[in-house]
């Protein structure tokens, strides 16, 4: 049974909580493949073009594609294939810059090492035409769950989680020219257990922010941590949850006023719900958590902030 990329945006729509803006526009669907349409990422440019990326299997080998929008979403253009290959990608993320740059990054399986790698694209016209595939992770290992942030300079950066350690652990590399070149591989975590599923965000002031989950308590936990010299140095760990139940797949935004803002799906007690919580000085302090579902079977949320600085989350149940 095939799956269109609208059922992701029909079911994320329907439990959408703005904490401002009420109305919604009519459901677009964007897919009509004799595949699946999957794992969609979507961003937005700063002459309000909309970008989205997913992937498809609709030719018998999973590959990823691309569409935009000019019109707020109203109409949309053709798809354009991005990737020809059967390394089978997964969970692309898409960023913009200011200078009409779009950019994203995908883990994918390289036949040749029997690892998964970090590949990447660019385009340099707002998703007009696109660059090569470059392949930007090179150590041993498997290297997965890639996270893109831009900065005010449009500086790229990107986290994402590698194995080689011998456990699972977040890494992080940027780029200063667009995304032409990347700079060497820093690691960001040492612990005892798999740190996973990373997230990472920027602010105006440059602060780069990364969020993660981490089983060494014994459980799995929400960790931070940040750089405040362009991922020169990091500061250490701060531990944003100690509940009983697991803490997984943060999502991490920041707004005008560089506060920074948490999302993550927690067990608490037999139910997976959805908790929130944010610093207002650059990751030194947090508030307390905000519970933000009662429903249970809460999933993957996400988060982000608009130009008024209202906070908009969406997850699956």
């Amino acid at each position: 049974m095939k799956k269109s990329l609208i059922v992701l945006i029909m079911f994320l729509s329907c439990i959408v909580i703005p904490i401002s803006g009420q109305n919604w526009s009519k459901l677009i669907r964007l897919t009509w493949n004799a595949g699946w349409s999957m794992e969609p990422s979507i961003a937005a440019d700063s002459d309000n073009r909309i970008h989205v990326v997913w992937l498809d299997s609709s030719l018998s080998v999973r590959d990823l594609f691309y569409k935009q929008s000019t019109n707020f979403g109203e109409s949309w253009s053709g798809p354009i294939r991005m990737t020809w290959n059967a390394n089978w990608p997964e969970l692309p993320s898409i960023k913009a810059d200011t200078i009409s740059g779009i950019h994203v990054v995908w883990e994918s399986y390289t036949v040749l090492l029997n690892n998964r790698k970090i590949y990447y694209k660019r385009s340099t016209d707002s998703g007009v035409t696109w660059s090569q595939t470059t392949q930007i992770t090179y150590t041993a290992g498997d290297s997965c769950s890639p996270s893109l942030a831009v900065d005010t300079g449009n500086w790229v950066h990107m986290v994402w989680r590698n194995d080689a350690p011998g456990n699972d652990d977040i890494f992080y590399k940027h780029s200063t020219d667009s995304g032409m070149t990347w700079t060497g591989t820093t690691r960001l975590t040492w612990n005892t257990g798999k740190s996973c599923e990373p997230s990472i965000a920027v602010d105006l002031g440059g602060g780069i922010h990364v969020v993660w989950h981490d089983d060494s308590p014994g459980n799995e936990e929400i960790f931070f941590k940040h750089s405040t010299d362009n991922g020169e140095t990091w500061s250490g760990l701060t531990r944003l949850s100690w509940n009983s139940g697991e803490s997984r797949n943060p999502h991490i935004a920041t707004d005008s006023s560089n506060t920074i803002h948490v999302v993550w799906d927690s067990l608490l007690l037999t139910k997976h719900e959805i908790l929130y919580k944010n610093s207002t000085d650059g990751g030194a302090t947090w508030s307390g958590l905000t519970r933000l579902t009662w429903n249970g079977g809460s999933f993957f949320p996400s988060i982000t902030a608009d130009q008024d600085n209202g906070i908009h989350v969406v997850w699956m149940n």
